[in-house]
């Protein structure tokens, strides 16, 4: 009889063990309909808004201040093409917590933005991704105040394109960019050039990729992830980098961007313990519009084995060159949301040349559904 009890248990394990994989997996699909879900309206309410505002939404400097204009130059401080979409994502509540007269990053006047920055958003957290862990504000080596003790966290990435640069003065392919006011303009009144609309998206709204996924940071400089970003610590690397340069746009710097990733991969564990060196932070905000927070490109096929890169030489935020490209926890790629609404999962062996091609608006490119 115990014999007997025995091999009934044994075959409830072994039956248990082969379950275990389907349950994970239908698991794993439930979470992935959903992230598939959370882009799809992204994608439809940049629709909306450009319909509604003949434009897409870019990543703006704060209105009606007396700032300095370069506060815009590369991303710190400005609403993000997220913070922009709320009301058309049923968030108008916390669109109009949202105070657009100033910086959006801005902690050091009594938390001035932290209703709104600090509210998590389902549709910007895919359920296959960790959340992030830490708190909102500045370092506390600098003597600011933190503001809350939660996260709000952003697996969804505005994409500029295959691009190092973000901002619209240095042309970016994509369909966002960190809008800089016009020359003579006052940041009071800035008159942001580059700003795009449908028209522009020559190669077809199906054709362009608006929103990309990544994987939030480990929060941990101690630590190594791919989805973190190595900081250089310099503003060029084998050609590659300086502000603006025509080479940063793929595929202008096609024979120099191997030698980039392997510069960031080589000063990966030298990073260790170094903010300035490690940004271990990606996708812990929606509301500001910078690499690394709501701004992504598309250098790299998902899941690369490479980590995120920056070239800034001060080491200090995230408003510099580099790639912080695609990435999930869903086996074999990512889920990318198109310009016209549409959501395609991109395959980690899709070749680097199609991505740019996806990222760019205008570059001509035919690119047939089963190139990805």
């Amino acid at each position: 009889m115990l014999i007997e009890l025995l091999v009934v248990i044994a075959i409830i394990g072994v039956l248990i063990a082969l379950l275990l994989p389907a349950v994970q997996a239908a698991r794993e699909a439930a979470r992935r309909a959903q992230c598939t879900n959370n882009m799809k309206q992204l994608g439809l309410a940049l629709a909306n808004y450009e319909s509604a505002q003949g434009a897409y939404p870019m990543s703006y400097v704060q209105r009606g201040t007396t700032q300095p204009s370069y506060w815009s130059d590369s991303g710190w401080g400005c609403w993000s093409p997220h913070a922009l979409l709320l009301p058309f994502l049923e968030q108008t509540t916390v669109y109009n917590a949202q105070n657009f007269l100033v910086a959006s990053y801005e902690n050091l006047d009594n938390g001035w933005q932290a209703t709104a920055a600090c509210t998590r958003i389902n549709s910007f957290l895919c359920p296959s991704s960790t959340l992030p862990i830490g708190r909102y504000g500045y370092r506390d080596d600098y003597g600011m105040t933190w503001v809350s003790d939660t996260l709000p966290g952003n697996n969804y990435f505005a994409s500029v394109g295959a691009t190092l640069c973000p901002w619209t003065s240095a042309k970016p392919p994509g369909i966002f960019g960190i809008g800089t006011p016009s020359p003579g303009n006052s940041p009071s009144d800035p008159n942001i050039d580059g700003v795009r609309a449908i028209r522009d998206v020559q190669d077809g709204t199906s054709n362009t990729i608006a929103f990309g996924e990544w994987k939030m940071g480990d929060f941990d400089t101690a630590k190594l992830s791919l989805q973190d970003g190595i900081n250089l610590l310099t503003s060029s690397s084998n050609g590659l980098g300086g502000w603006n340069d025509p080479i940063n746009i793929m595929p202008n710097g096609a024979n120099k961007i191997d030698g980039f990733l392997q510069n960031c991969a080589g000063a990966a564990r030298g990073s260790l313990g170094n903010w300035r060196a490690n940004k271990s932070r990606i996708g812990y905000t929606w509301i500001q519009g910078m690499f690394g927070n709501a701004m992504g490109n598309t250098m790299l096929a998902p899941n690369p084995p490479y980590p995120n890169c920056q070239l800034e030489p001060w080491g200090g935020d995230m408003d510099a060159p580099g790639i912080w490209g695609l990435s999930s926890y869903h086996p074999g790629g990512a889920n990318v949301a198109f310009a016209d609404g549409s959501v395609k999962f991109l395959k980690s062996t899709t070749n680097r040349v199609t991505v740019w091609s996806l990222g760019s608006r205008n570059g001509g490119e035919a690119i047939s559904a089963d190139s990805y």
